[in-house]
């Protein structure tokens, strides 16, 4: 995804090679320097042993998860044979860039990966995403006049391109009924929602929000969404927006594909929310916060599609520094979370205890690499992908519980910025 690690690749100027002039690192220091201490979040209107825990303790005092049915767990997809794909994304501006959405395959039971090619020469594929069906790849064409593009996989054959309404899309997901395809426009701070047909097609848009309040947090310019992704109800979408410091819930006509804003939740000033990533249960999420360096736990309510954000906690990452967290990915299980950390280069073990309501931090492990932008576990959870964007290399871990082992020597990838493995 786009965020403030850019400017290290692409320091040309605006509209340099086609791209998005990139990026914000003054702003974004003058954020981490501005955070100020903030109470915790006031729990929803109607308190209840779900809401928010600074620091694993609900509001109320109750112990989490005293007096409640444990979460449904998502299984555990069986161990898959044979090379399977992997898909990834690239920048095609600039020097040493790749020259489209990049194919390859992997071993699932060694890790290791293999082959070069490009499924299709798509323009700054930064973000891609899957359908649910797995026929069609989606990726954000992340330039000034920012657009989505779907990729039949079978064939590779384009499918189509929509303008997003905004410029530097950085991120792109699928609501999970297949029909509504959901971006985030960093550069203008706006989520758009644009229809998908049967077979898979983006239609034109039928919805665009712009972040107009509240106003941009400390260091930032304006508001920079920089994920819209779809809550386990199926009824709520969430943009997490790093320059408004604020993460929105809209609730998402699945008839129409229009949207309508239901609550925010604020993050503490400066703290540059870039990326959420829901618990199975259903009932927390984990945000990880860009600009000062920190993870936060959160609660969430189904009924009204609240989020209730909690303390900052430590990313892991070394004093001296500089530290971007960038995703975090949860084991099926939900047992444990993983985070990827640009700058000390390393991925953050979290134990997830008390129903999903606590993260504990286990460790860290180095990427064998530089800036790792998004990590992905493989659909059997057994290795964890690492797209390193500065050393253009993707590394693949085995993951034993909350363990990571390194899989051999990273895979080389231009400016490697998304990994997708089938």
């Amino acid at each position: 995804m786009y965020g403030t690690d850019d400017a290290g690749y692409r320091n040309a100027g605006p509209r340099a090679r086609g791209g998005w002039n990139r990026r914000r690192f003054v702003g974004a220091l003058a954020g981490a320097a501005a955070v100020v201490a903030v109470p915790s979040p006031a729990p929803p209107p109607e308190p209840h042993a779900d809401g928010m825990p600074p620091n694993g303790t609900p509001p109320d005092g109750t112990p989490a998860g005293a007096g409640k049915p444990a979460p449904e767990s998502r299984p555990t997809h069986p161990a898959a044979t044979g090379p399977r794909p992997l898909y990834l994304g690239t920048y095609t501006s600039g020097e040493n860039g790749g020259k489209g959405i990049g194919r390859a395959s992997y071993d699932p039971a060694t890790g290791t990966v293999t082959g070069a090619g490009v499924l299709a020469e798509v323009p700054d594929p930064s973000y891609l995403a899957v359908h649910p069906d797995g026929r069609t790849l989606y990726a954000v064409d992340e330039r000034e006049d920012g657009a989505v593009t779907a990729v039949r996989l079978a064939d590779s054959t384009v499918l189509g391109s929509r303008s997003t309404g905004g410029s530097a899309p950085c991120h792109v997901s699928v609501h999970p009924g297949g029909r509504w395809l959901l971006s985030a426009n960093y550069g203008s701070g706006s989520v758009a929602v644009h229809p998908l047909d049967a077979s898979g097609v983006p239609g034109e848009r039928t919805a665009l929000v712009t972040h107009s309040a509240p106003p941009p947090g400390p260091g930032q310019q304006g508001p920079h969404a920089h994920q819209f992704l779809t809550a386990p109800d199926g009824e709520h979408v969430l943009a997490v927006d790093l320059g408004t410091d604020t993460v929105y819930t809209y609730r998402l006509d699945t008839t129409h594909g229009t949207l309508a804003e239901v609550s925010r939740a604020a993050a503490r000033p400066g703290a540059g929310p870039r990326h959420l990533t829901f618990h199975p249960g259903g009932r927390y999420a984990y945000l990880a916060n860009e600009v000062d360096d920190t993870v936060a736990v959160c609660a969430y309510d189904a009924g009204s599609g609240r989020l209730t954000i909690g303390d900052p906690q430590s990313t892991g990452s070394r004093d001296g520094v500089t530290n971007y967290p960038a995703q975090f990915v949860v084991s099926a299980d939900g047992a444990h979370a993983f985070l990827a950390n640009r700058g000390d280069n390393t991925i953050a073990r979290y134990a997830v205890e008390a129903d999903g309501a606590r993260l504990r931090l286990l460790g860290t492990v180095p990427v064998e690499g530089d800036f790792p932008r998004q990590i992905a576990l493989s659909p059997d959870g057994r290795l964890l992908f690492a797209a390193n964007q500065r050393s253009g290399t993707v590394g693949v871990f085995h993951v034993d519980g909350g363990e990571l082992r390194l899989a051999g020597e990273p895979f080389a990838s231009p400016v490697a910025v998304c990994a997708v493995p089938l």
